[in-house]
C-alpha cells in the first residue's frame, strides 16, 4: 500500500470553510503530501509522547481499530504502532483541530508504556535551550527521561 493508494476515499472532501469549522462531518485537510500531523499524548499524564504522521489509510485504521497507525515518510510505509516492540497504542480519545489538518490522539500504551523507538517514554527526551546564539555547536540536554527497554534487542542492530 502506498500513501497515494487509489481507494475509493474514506473521508468527506473538506466542504466550505465553516462546514470544515463547525460543521460536524470529519473531512481531514491531508497535505500536498497526503499526510496530516498526529500529536500524540498520554492518556493519564496529558505528556506529548509523538509527533506522528498520518495519510488517510493510517488514519482510518485508527479510527477503526482504536490502535496508533502511522505513516512512516523515512520508510514510505504504513505502520501500526507496537508491532514490532509490543508497546502499542490503544486510542482513547482522538480530536481533530479547528481546519480539520491535524489530530490529537490521546493514548495507553501497552507494556513498558514506551513510545519512542529509542525505548524511551516519549520522543521529546532532549531540552534546546532558549536564549542562546544559535551556533552549529548549540548543545541539548537529556531531560531524565531514560530507557524502558534495550531497542536493539527489539528492533536490532
Amino acid at each position: 500500500m502506498t500513501m497515494t493508494d487509489p481507494t475509493p476515499p474514506r473521508f468527506a472532501t473538506p466542504g466550505s470553510h465553516a462546514e470544515v469549522e463547525e460543521g460536524t462531518t470529519l473531512m481531514p485537510r491531508f497535505g500536498a503530501d497526503g499526510l496530516i500531523a498526529a500529536v500524540v499524548t498520554d492518556f493519564e499524564t496529558g505528556d506529548v509522547v509523538m509527533l506522528a504522521w498520518m495519510n488517510a489509510e493510517a488514519l482510518a485504521r485508527t479510527i477503526e481499530t482504536g490502535e496508533g497507525w502511522y505513516w512512516s515518510r523515512s520508510r514510505q510505509e504504513l505502520w501500526h504502532k507496537g508491532a514490532t516492540s509490543g508497546h502499542a497504542q490503544t486510542v482513547r480519545e482522538l480530536r481533530i483541530d479547528c481546519d480539520q489538518d491535524a489530530v490529537w490522539i490521546k493514548v495507553s500504551t501497552a507494556g513498558t508504556g514506551a513510545n519512542c523507538h529509542t525505548g524511551r517514554k516519549g520522543c521529546f527526551y532532549r531540552t534546546v535551550p532558549v536564549g542562546q546564539k544559535v551556533t552549529p555547536a548549540l548543545q541539548l540536554d537529556f531531560t531524565g527521561d531514560v530507557p524502558l527497554f534495550d531497542p536493539k534487542a527489539v528492533y536490532g542492530g
